[in-house]
């Protein structure tokens, strides 16, 4: 009987123990608990209590304050409408530009294989005909390294933290951010002056005409029925002249919107600098997309198209079959009768012998 009780005591102390245990747990959780609520009401208390509650709901409605500053909108801390720039660009502008650029990468892919380049539907003669000159070609190839240049920094600034900067260490991710953060700013005014040298240059050139209506009806020979047919065309044809106003006309918004971006210290707002990003981001995705297919007719498409632009001096034969009406006024000019080169070169020796003799 005695173990008995012994036993029965033994388990209510257990059981009480047990229970002042549970219950000491349950209010020390509940104390922390409400320390920490006492915590963070205090915290909060005290970051009203600098400038009071009402004054903090006005900040982030977007409210303006009072500043010493005399530059536009420094009064106003939180910028709410910028929700609106940030959503457009990373939420929209960002993925369709990808997918943009990876279409266009992938139909120029398919449409080597599946319709091949274009090719001289004769043999070429050797005889060698005068397209561009020294400048033509500094002035085109300057133009290409500089967009190119700053595509691809372009490009760094908008996903590099999606591909590059995953796979190299941070500090290296900062330099690669920072050179080309850099090399945008002080690269693009140049790509401005060039774009106005292009203009003046070669506008009168790629002025359409219904010789280009015609050339576009049959897509420029290269796909379709009409492959390999080689439609008329003059000095440039209608995709040449497309390509350049399409570098003239967005490059022309590249350049105002850069300018922007490039000095805000012409009173320009938060909303200025945020239709200045979305549009220099469209304009430029737009020519990354032109571009991709123009330097896929240069080095692919099109069989001896890259020649004129290395050399200056374009295949009799390709002259006839891709610019017959210019190869038609220019055949019979000096400069692109065989020997032309040869003779000019004997006559420089010897006036050069004359004059030292």
């Amino acid at each position: 009987m005695t173990k008995r009780i012994q036993q029965w005591f033994a388990m209510l102390v257990t059981a009480f123990m047990l229970t002042v245990s549970v219950s000491a747990f349950a209010s020390e959780n509940a104390a922390n608990t409400d320390n920490e609520r006492l915590g963070e009401s205090v915290v909060k208390s005290e970051m009203a209590g600098f400038a009071g509650a009402d004054y903090w709901r006005e900040v982030k409605d977007g409210q303006s304050g009072y500043t010493t500053s005399k530059s536009p909108e420094h009064g106003v801390l939180i910028s709410v409408p910028g929700q609106t720039w940030y959503i457009l660009k990373e939420k929209w502008m960002s993925p369709l530009g990808a997918l943009a650029i990876f279409g266009s990468l992938a139909m120029v892919a398919l449409a080597y294989v599946v319709v091949g380049p274009l090719k001289l539907s004769k043999p070429k003669t050797g005889r060698k005909i005068k397209r561009w000159s020294r400048f033509d070609r500094a002035l085109h190839w300057s133009m290409a390294f500089t967009f190119l240049t700053l595509a691809f920094s372009g490009l760094t600034l908008v996903y590099g933290k999606h591909f590059i900067k995953p796979v190299v260490p941070t500090e290296v991710w900062g330099w690669i951010i920072y050179a080309a953060k850099q090399y945008h700013n002080y690269i693009g005014p140049i790509f401005g002056i060039l774009l106005l040298a292009v203009l003046v240059k070669w506008w009168r050139k790629s002025l359409f005409n219904m010789v280009d209506i015609k050339w576009f009806m049959k897509m420029g020979g290269m796909v379709g029925k009409h492959k390999g047919t080689h439609p008329s065309a003059g000095f440039s044809n209608g995709g040449e002249k497309a390509i350049f106003w399409l570098l003239i006309f967005f490059g022309i918004f590249i350049t105002i919107s850069g300018f922007i971006l490039d000095f805000p210290i012409f009173g320009q707002t938060r909303r200025h600098m945020e239709l200045s990003n979305l549009l220099h981001m469209f304009s430029a995705l737009i020519l990354i997309c032109g571009f991709i297919f123009h330097i896929y007719i240069g080095l692919f498409g099109m069989e001896a198209a890259l020649d004129g632009m290395i050399t200056g001096e374009v295949d009799e034969t390709w002259a006839k079959e891709h610019h017959d009406l210019w190869y038609n006024e220019v055949k019979d000019l000096p400069e692109n009768q065989p020997g032309y080169d040869a003779a000019q070169e004997a006559e420089k020796k010897g006036s050069t012998s004359q004059n030292n003799a």
